[in-house]
């Protein structure tokens, strides 16, 4: 943290007679902070006084002001030889360790000063800031608080006494004691009113504690104080974003950027660059963002961290991971504890597939920064991913067709490593038709793994066995999902995949023991200008010797980003190559068009004892063989609640009327509706392979 060391000229001029005059200038380099001068002043003067003391201590204090903390404690050290019952040579050897940051040697050599003299003011407050500088705020404050008894009101005290408030209450927020951090920084406008560093400080606390409204008011203060008007507009740009307002965001970074003229200061103009580049990335302005960084590269002479890291931000936000992984490599290479650095590249190689890099990435944040709290949760949220889990899941379902079922489904899976993974599934079905009056039940389980084989393709494999009992039959099959899912380029997804099963939508097709072989592929495309592609196709030969082709394409646009809504076009074709209408729906050709519109709250969206939502709604035309359009619906709903970050509950329900939803359609129409409610419990506090 930063402190001010003090300059104990008033002790030195106890010690000096004959050179008082000569030296003068040489004290008021010193006094003013002109550390250079100072050194080459008194390097003058002993050449021809060597062993004056009081030279000798100046131009001590010169050299180690001045950066050479090292020679400084050498020249003290031969001081102490000299005057080794001198009590203000003692003091400036003491200061000389600080300057060198020998903080634990500071301390017990302060210790045994304080001993020779406990009112000594520059020992008590040169204690205080070494305690200060070993993190020991609490131990610091009741030291300079001793040193104010001394000197009551001393401004170099109060200084230090404002820094000793600032790292203690850094440490509270760290451990998320947000109400006593307040209360510490708070203390600051006793004596320093309306204090900027302060200020920042709650400004921050408010942040991170997500006090929106104090945060607003924090900023707003800020801008009242001359010279800080970009500060507050940059601080407030941030705040929105926060508060999910991305575009009143960037608004206010668009004034604090025109807010800037001649006499700005470079770091503050930067800052100002820094937020309205961030708030176009935060819009998807990825043009335009790109075009700003663009001019920042060409222009400026030195390439610095902060210009990288929002390159580096915006191929995040576009996903062109390589390119962002290669400039937090270049932060870190300028600076190895750069946050954005270290907490950036885990974030890329976890949206990578580098999930063990990622961890030691962000490791690394927190040998920088202890705690640190977005480090932390996101090591938390990379353990949970990996963590053990059971899921349950009740449905109840039902058609215009008389045929009624009961599902219950058990699965879970355990991640040995952050590749390979077990996984295990059961279902229990029962269903019954009204009208016919047959019963059936189906018991199926299956038993299998994934292992990711690169960090952009991973394999799952599961094996097992379904039983059916009715009262026409009872009989065994195998089951089989297999499936490879590729990232082949950014922004897409593609999965091929294996799989064999029963038809089992009703008793009657259970009874038929009707063998499902599927070759299915899944594609989905998202762009960087909120349109996204997902495709499905099936193609399925079956042992009744009838083959399937099933394709489902979707057109969408994400209209909103929170809360999420989208809206879209829906296509479906289907065809069979035998028609058995009176087995199971069946048709030479279907087609079915819609347009839909999503509003949906995800769980990864929801905190700690929150809800999560999602609602569908759409409408279309559908074509059975050559007949004319029937006009479809559909609605699915879901809400949840997410006890902690080891337990969530949803209920969901759907209603659909399009054909292919059922096994029969009939000329009556058809609707399909189910319902149910899901359970997910991380039985494990985190990993096995952190045990």
């Amino acid at each position: 943290m930063k402190l001010k060391y003090l300059v104990y000229i008033s002790f030195l001029f106890s010690t000096f007679c004959v050179l008082s005059q000569d030296m003068k200038e040489g004290f008021t380099y010193l006094e003013t902070g002109k550390y250079k001068q100072a050194e080459t002043f008194f390097k003058e003067i002993l050449k021809t006084y060597p062993t004056n003391k009081t030279a000798r201590l100046c131009y001590g204090r010169a050299i180690g002001l001045n950066g050479k903390a090292k020679k400084a404690v050498t020249l003290f050290t031969n001081l102490l030889k000299d005057f080794p019952s001198d009590f203000e040579v003692k003091l400036n050897y003491a200061e000389s360790m600080l300057w060198d940051k020998n903080y634990p040697d500071a301390k017990v050599y302060y210790q045994t000063l304080l001993k020779e003299n406990d009112k000594s003011f520059a020992a008590l407050l040169g204690y205080a800031n070494t305690l200060s500088n070993l993190k020991e705020f609490e131990d610091a404050l009741i030291t300079v608080d001793k040193a104010l008894v001394v000197l009551p009101g001393n401004p170099n005290a109060l200084v230090s006494k404002k820094y000793m408030r600032l790292g203690l209450a850094s440490t509270k927020v760290t451990d998320q004691k947000y109400d006593e951090a307040e209360t510490i920084l708070k203390e600051n406008f006793t004596s320093f009113k309306e204090d900027k560093e302060t200020l920042l400080n709650l400004a921050n606390l408010y942040l991170i504690s997500k006090q929106i409204d104090k945060a607003l008011k924090t900023y707003d203060v800020i801008g009242k104080i001359p010279g800080n008007k970009i500060s507050s507009l940059i601080g407030i740009s941030l705040v929105h974003h926060l508060n999910a307002d991305d575009k009143t965001a960037l608004e206010y970074s668009k004034k604090a950027l025109e807010s800037v003229h001649k006499e700005t200061p470079k770091a503050i103009n930067d800052q100002a660059i820094e937020r309205y580049v961030q708030a176009l990335i935060w819009n998807k302005k990825y043009s335009l963002a790109d075009a700003e960084i663009n001019k920042l590269f060409d222009t400026r002479k030195e390439l610095e961290n902060w210009m990288l890291s929002l390159r580096a931000t915006l191929n995040v936000y576009k996903s062109d991971f390589k390119k962002s992984l290669k400039d937090y490599n270049l932060i870190l290479e300028k600076d190895s504890a750069s946050f954005d650095g270290n907490l950036g590249k885990a974030n890329v190689l976890k949206a990578s597939g580098y999930i063990n890099e990622a961890y030691k990435s962000a490791e690394n944040t927190l040998v920088f920064y202890k705690k640190q709290k977005d480090a932390t949760n996101f090591i938390k949220q990379l353990d949970l991913s990996f963590t053990p889990f059971v899921e349950t899941k009740f449905s109840h379902s039902f058609d215009n067709g008389n045929n009624e079922a009961d599902a219950y489904d058990v699965k879970t899976e355990i991640p040995f490593s952050t590749k390979f993974k077990l996984l295990a599934t059961y279902n229990y079905r029962t269903t019954s038709n009204s009208t016919t009056g047959l019963k059936a039940t189906t018991n199926n389980l299956l038993l299998g793994a994934s292992y990711q084989l690169k960090n952009n393709l991973t394999l799952k494999g599961s094996f097992g066995v379904t039983s059916s009992d009715s009262d026409e039959s009872k009989y065994s099959q195998l089951l089989t999902d297999i499936s490879l899912n590729i990232k082949p380029f950014k922004l897409q997804n593609l999965e091929l995949g294996y799989k064999r099963d029963i038809q089992n939508f009703n008793a009657a097709l259970l009874d038929e023991q009707i063998v499902q072989n599927n070759l299915i592929l899944n594609y989905s495309l998202n762009t960087n200008f909120n349109l996204g592609w997902f495709t499905q196709y099936y193609y399925t030969w079956q042992s009744d010797e009838n083959a399937r082709n099933l394709l489902f394409t979707s057109l969408y646009y994400n209209i909103l980003a929170k809360p999420s809504i989208k809206g879209g076009i829906n296509y479906q074709n289907l065809s069979f190559k035998l028609q058995v209408p009176n087995t199971y729906f069946s048709p030479s050709k279907f087609n079915a068009v819609e347009i839909f519109i999503n509003l949906i709250k995800p769980v990864a969206a929801a905190k700690n004892k929150e809800w999560f939502y999602g609602l569908t709604a759409a409408t279309g035309l559908q074509y059975i063989e050559d007949d004319d359009g029937l006009s479809t619906y559909r609605v699915q709903a879901n809400l949840g609640y997410k006890f902690s970050e080891r337990a969530l509950i949803n209920l969901y329900g759907l209603q659909s009327n399009i054909a292919s939803a059922v096994a029969n359609a009939g000329s009556n129409g058809f609707t399909y509706t189910e319902f149910g409610f899901r359970f997910k419990w991380y039985f494990l506090s985190k990993p096995l392979y952190k045990k």
